[in-house]
């Protein structure tokens, strides 16, 4: 009893105080050392041997990754090419359907490899005026949006840049395309349950629309078949790289010891992801230089708006390093290790578990495969799994409790929209942790039967 209120109290501190608008960067060195005094660890070494250094090492790994993220993020937002990408949405698909408008073009923009938080910004007052001629409640956006922006598109659809999708990749040897059917049904779940979800509440809680939409894209924003190039370059060269030309590449010199003495495979994945993302960087300046004035403000810009959502990920993946190292954590560790199953369950559920204390997909995601990766991989190869199937199960996995109520995502959006969660989260927790956990368990269970594809 006592080993899970050492785990339990600092989690519920953590979420209620997050709920209520403190910052989770602080919070995740204030609640580490909470869990450290219940269990009676010393605490200064805790913090500068266990929360700094899982904090450092995110940093480390995936600095280069959130950096480019941001400033393709931001060159499609100061250029108008998000801005013109969503209204060529709503064209299409009709204002009428405010929900499913939203829901496409986030999705367009993050598969594209925009960062989730330029896309709240840039989609969230298009879609309150959607919502507002269609008679949709305005505390169904942030569902919608993160429905677009945090699922599917982040942790099911084949070749997605999102850290997340890039994360498994140098621990399994895999590239963005593992598993790509498992991930499609995935995807479809996600999207297809959600969809149904919002639009049944929508209905439900209609009101009268004003049959009016007043948003307009700027003067200068390019067309829509001009933004589309550069995310469709992420997509392509990506494949590219990490199927055809890294793949004949030498780069047996990373295996000496100046270079870390690495295998290749576990770094080319990611090698792939950042060269896309900086080939549609230089991309997108060429084609819209006309559009940005200042290109090295907006660039300097995006450069500091990667350090928020970088550090307060960081943060949160030391919060769940101390919470790990805990003795009492060895309470679920031996559950997980026990439980009926193979590799793939029980790492799924490793990976939720980790996702949920952090309240992040990407931290959670890190400390366990840091942990366990080496294990299950071991332990997947003893039973003949295809390393692509631990690869989509981790994404999934931790694509799903992530989004408990102190998520920085979900509290950003929250803070855009000026609701609170009362009001709005229990949307959100419908379509971005109910159904991604439907969809985990869905692709399990067809892997368990017809293996990996």
């Amino acid at each position: 009893m006592v080993a899970w209120l050492v785990l339990i109290l600092p989690l519920v501190l953590l979420i209620a105080l997050s709920a209520r608008g403190t910052s989770v960067m602080l919070l995740a060195p204030l609640m580490a050392l909470v869990a450290a005094l219940l269990a009676t660890q010393p605490l200064l070494a805790t913090m500068t041997q266990v929360f700094m250094p899982a904090l450092g090492g995110f940093v480390t790994e995936f600095f280069l990754l959130f950096l480019l993220g941001a400033l393709f993020g931001k060159v499609m937002a100061h250029s108008g090419a998000a801005e013109a990408l969503a209204q060529a949405v709503v064209r299409r698909l009709g204002a009428d359907h405010a929900i499913a408008t939203t829901v496409v073009a986030c999705g367009l923009l993050t598969y594209g490899g925009v960062s989730l938080f330029v896309v709240a910004f840039t989609v969230y007052p298009l879609a309150r005026a959607l919502f507002a001629q269609a008679g949709t409640p305005d505390r169904l956006i942030p569902a919608a949006i993160a429905l677009g922006a945090f699922t599917f598109t982040m942790t099911a659809l084949p070749g997605t840049p999102a850290i997340q999708n890039a994360i498994p990749m140098p621990y399994f040897g895999t590239d963005l395309y593992a598993a790509p059917g498992l991930g499609i049904i995935a995807a479809v779940i996600m999207a297809g349950g959600g969809l149904m979800i919002l639009n049944f509440i929508g209905r439900r809680e209609g009101i009268e629309g004003t049959g009016e939409n007043d948003s307009t894209v700027r003067d200068d924003a390019p067309p829509a078949w001009q933004a589309l190039l550069p995310i469709v370059l992420v997509l392509a060269l990506n494949l590219l790289l990490s199927r055809a030309i890294f793949p004949a590449m030498d780069f047996s010199f990373l295996q000496e010891e100046q270079w870390g003495g690495v295998d290749p495979a576990t770094l080319t994945g990611l090698w792939a992801v950042l060269t896309s993302l900086a080939g549609a960087i230089l991309l997108s300046l060429a084609l819209f230089r006309r559009q940005i004035s200042e290109p090295m403000a907006a660039l300097g810009q995006g450069a500091q708006d990667s350090l928020m959502p970088l550090m307060n990920t960081a943060s949160l993946v030391g919060f769940g390093a101390v919470m790990a190292a805990l003795p009492a954590f060895d309470v679920i560790r031996r559950a997980i290790e026990d439980m009926p199953g193979g590799a793939a369950e029980s790492l799924a559920v490793a990976a939720s578990v980790l996702a949920g204390i952090t309240g992040s997909a990407s931290g959670g995601m890190s400390i366990a495969l840091d942990a366990l990766g080496a294990d299950y991989l071991q332990r997947a190869q003893a039973e003949g799994l295809d390393p692509a199937l631990l690869h989509r199960v981790t994404a999934l996995a931790t694509g799903g409790l992530d989004a408990l109520p102190h998520n920085g995502a979900v509290i950003t959006l929250l803070t855009i929209g000026g609701l609170t969660h009362r009001q709005a989260y229990g949307p959100v927790f419908l379509v971005a942790v109910a159904v991604p956990v439907l969809a985990l368990v869905v692709v399990l269970g067809l892997a368990r039967v017809f293996g990996t594809f």
